[in-house]
């Protein structure tokens, strides 16, 4: 795992630039990614409704995917995500990278061991993945979906916390038969943007609340 220096905290999902919390992505493969789950149709009859898409989100309570993360300098990073909603993520690289993002206690914590610095710390709620954490997925809030097209192939929803606008948003790109999420990006006030393909979000049992814990990850990174 290696040492998250300004450029490789591009490619991280919760990266920060000028102290404030962003994503980053490579355009050209973002839009290659979207381009191949949708098609510009008319068929706007065919993609997945909004009571669809927070029934699907609002069963997710704890599950696992592996993860392809694609950053700006077309770097390619590999990884584990856990999800246990609401409000606890975790991105784990595969080796050799070294850098562990946490979601939890409301808050998001970038870990380096390899760092000098502390970790750096963000409210979640001033970063687009609040939208997919949060307690009860209510997609027609008023404010919260900024878009919403797509055809029988695949469904990008575009939201964005309303008590938070200005954190960002996030496009989620959903697939039919059975309604899964495939993969987001997250685009902050700056416009850089990165993206996250899933390969298959995966119910499991409860995580245990250590992997989610700001303190224990700090002590288990620091040795």
């Amino acid at each position: 795992m290696i040492r998250v220096t300004s450029r490789e905290r591009d490619a991280l999902p919760l990266g920060v630039r000028g102290g404030r919390p962003y994503l980053r992505g490579m355009k050209n493969v973002i839009a290659l990614a979207i381009a191949s789950l949708t098609l510009a149709l008319p068929a706007r009859a065919d993609m997945l409704s909004l009571p669809q898409l927070s029934q699907y989100l609002n069963g997710i309570d704890t599950a696992i995917s592996r993860f392809s993360q694609f950053s700006d300098d077309g770097v390619v990073s590999k990884g584990t995500l856990y999800i246990q909603r609401p409000g606890q993520a975790r991105f784990e690289y595969d080796p050799p990278n070294a850098a562990v993002v946490v979601a939890g206690g409301g808050a998001v914590v970038i870990f380096d061991p390899k760092s000098n610095q502390p970790p750096e710390t963000y409210p979640l709620n001033r970063t687009p993945l609040s939208v997919i954490l949060a307690s009860e997925i209510d997609l027609e809030q008023q404010d919260m979906v900024v878009g919403h097209r797509g055809d029988d192939t695949a469904t990008i929803l575009t939201a964005q916390d309303p008590d938070n606008a200005d954190a960002g948003r996030i496009d989620l790109i959903f697939l039919p038969d059975p309604v899964r999420l495939a993969q987001w990006v997250i685009t902050d006030s700056y416009g850089g943007q990165t993206t996250v393909v899933l390969e298959g979000l995966a119910p499991t049992d409860t995580l245990s609340d250590l992997l989610f814990s700001p303190e224990i990850v700090g002590e288990t990174t620091d040795r």
